[in-house]
């Protein structure tokens, strides 16, 4: 017996059945789907204190569920003090299952946690069928303790498709349950 998360068993029963409807597909292979999930957190204290980029993997990665890598500078920036190949910031790339789970988490606790939240933005898209979005505190996960943060940071979430335009990427997204602004 094998598990399934309930996003990517949503999308085969549901979701590419709506969409060929509503966009006029042919083919169920014309339907756009979500292809992976990329999360960046820059730490940009981490150039004084390198303790903090270790306290970013081990939170990105207990947000995740999949190990994260320090992310390096490419070059020297002498009014920064950094030098190159000196770690700035964590990256993780979801796929998948884990993928699923965590659009699911996001989605149904993480971002109705954000205090005054009416939507995310309906703008955050590339032109290419990509999403992009910002968080301003990484506490709205629950599996993160306050009282073990040392600082709050936010961080990038960046959702590929393999929509062809923004308005392929949308529809996919809304269908996930993605809360946009009206």
């Amino acid at each position: 017996m094998s598990y399934t998360p309930r996003l990517q068993e949503k999308y085969r029963s549901e979701i590419v059945a709506a969409l060929t409807e509503r966009m006029g597909y042919k083919n169920i292979m014309q339907v756009p789907k979500l292809e992976k999930i990329c999360i960046n957190q820059g730490v940009g204290e981490a150039t004084t204190d390198k303790k903090l980029v270790d306290v970013a993997v081990d939170e990105m990665s207990r947000i995740t569920g999949q190990k994260s890598v320090p992310t390096l500078s490419k070059k020297d920036i002498s009014n920064f003090k950094l030098r190159k190949a000196m770690p700035v910031g964590v990256r993780v790339t979801l796929r998948g299952e884990r993928m699923y789970e965590f659009l699911d988490r996001l989605v149904s606790t993480a971002l109705p946690a954000v205090r005054d939240f009416h939507g995310i933005n309906p703008k955050g898209f590339d032109g290419r069928g990509n999403y992009n979005l910002g968080i301003k505190e990484q506490i709205i996960f629950p599996e993160i303790f306050i009282d073990q943060v040392n600082k709050i940071t936010g961080m990038d979430i960046t959702m590929v498709t393999s929509a062809n335009t923004d308005k392929e990427a949308f529809e996919l997204l809304k269908e996930f349950g993605l809360p946009f602004k009206k």
